[in-house]
């Protein structure tokens, strides 16, 4: 990794999290890109190798290959990842019920369930391997300014970078966003995500397990040593409550939810809450600046495909960018930065619609919509064909 002191580049990216760092990494292997990453908080990568990330990722077939072409995914293997092989959905309303297998697709698994601190180490290893990164963190922003051909931005320490083109990948509450007056159109969901991990007394056999609850889905997602990462979700009041109550009524609790699918909850780890709202921005891009990851969209996590839909909006950007250097055009003009918005929005977009569907489908307490749902999942879990194309579209196979 260079001298930090350089002031000029060719881009550069806010946010050194998955999105931001996968393409740092991306941009860094074109070559004779200069590439500057800020953010305002240093990763801890020192942690207990015997606890767990409350947080983690499904990561889909196609953020895979992403990781494999920018030298990241060995070493998350070289740390901790789990495939799943299969996934159990069940309506806790009515009798419906479907089973993804891999087998059935002539796959390995359908994807890895994997810590976030795992991906972002691996991600920072693999940055500073590549001298024409630059990192400055922990730094904050303190103000933007554009021009006709390049973009600055002043950091709190006094220093001042200039690039061709901006990206902010500085999450959900992005400060490059809001000074750049990009509003975003979406709405909360009443709804907040706990997260914990446990150990159950029954292996979890490599498969995600979700049930819909008439107040939200909870999920069991596998993590080696037989471990499992919860994502809770339900109402705001219930998730609190839910973290003020001792671990041994929590379990009882969760057990209870979850139809002790998995035996009895043997071990609570911490327990944390996170609010769950969804939107998307008026505008991905605007000239020498573009938005990508929850800066630009958020979902329910429901399916988790949060993470993914970025890691999607970090090979696309990689791609307009390539493409325009390869034709000697400007690649931070707003004529090419369209093309990426264009190709992004309409993915995005469906998926956006299709996670609040969904929510809106299983928190319905009406009989007929029950009816719907449960004659959907048993039909659609006895159709192979068909659903083996929803799993592989899922996992972003081509």
């Amino acid at each position: 990794m260079p001298d930090s002191t350089q002031k000029n580049f060719d881009i550069i990216i806010v946010g050194a999290g998955m999105v931001g760092a996968s393409l740092a990494c991306g941009l860094a292997l074109q070559d004779d890109l200069n590439i500057a990453v800020i953010d305002a908080q240093k990763p801890v990568f020192d942690w207990d190798e015997n606890s767990y990330d409350m947080r983690v990722s499904a990561i889909t077939r196609a953020s895979q290959e992403l990781f494999k072409s920018i030298g990241a995914w060995d070493r998350m293997l070289a740390q901790r990842v789990s495939p799943y092989q299969e996934m159990v959905v069940w309506d806790a309303a009515s009798s419906g019920k479907i089973h993804f297998d891999s087998a059935d697709m002539g796959e390995p698994d359908l994807g890895h369930i994997i810590e976030n601190r795992v991906i972002v180490r691996a991600l920072h290893q693999r940055m500073a391997e590549l001298d024409n990164i630059s990192l400055f963190c922990p730094q904050k922003l303190v103000d933007m300014n554009e021009m006709e051909d390049a973009i600055t931005v002043t950091l709190e320490a006094g220093a001042q970078l200039e690039a061709k083109l901006l990206v902010a990948a500085d999450g959900t509450r992005s400060w490059v966003r809001q000074k750049a007056d990009i509003a975003v159109k979406g709405w909360d969901f009443d709804q907040a995500a706990l997260v914990t991990t446990v150990k159950t007394s029954d292996y979890h056999h490599d498969t995600a397990w979700q049930r819909f609850l008439p107040t939200g889905p909870l999920a069991f997602l596998p993590l080696p040593g037989g471990y499992s990462s919860i994502v809770w979700s339900t109402s705001p009041d219930e998730a609190r409550r839910l973290t003020e109550i001792d671990k041994k009524q929590f379990a009882e609790e969760l057990e209870q939810a979850f139809e002790s699918r998995l035996g009895r909850i043997e071990s609570v780890a911490g327990r944390a809450v996170f609010p769950l709202r969804l939107f998307e921005t008026l505008h991905y891009v605007k000239p020498r600046l573009a938005l990508v990851g929850d800066a630009a969209h958020t979902i329910h996590p429901l399916a988790g495909q949060g993470v993914n839909l970025g890691l999607s909006d970090v090979q696309s950007l990689l791609s307009v960018i390539k493409e325009a250097r390869e034709e000697n055009r400007d690649f931070g003009a707003l004529k090419v930065l369209r093309r990426y918005e264009r190709w992004r929005r309409a993915d995005n977009r469906a998926m956006l619609v299709a996670m609040d569907t969904l929510k809106r489908m299983f928190g319905s307490e009406l009989a007929p919509v029950k009816e719907v749902r449960q004659l959907g999942l048993n039909i659609l879990d006895k159709v192979t064909p068909l659903k083996n194309l929803i799993m592989h579209q899922a996992m972003g196979l081509k």
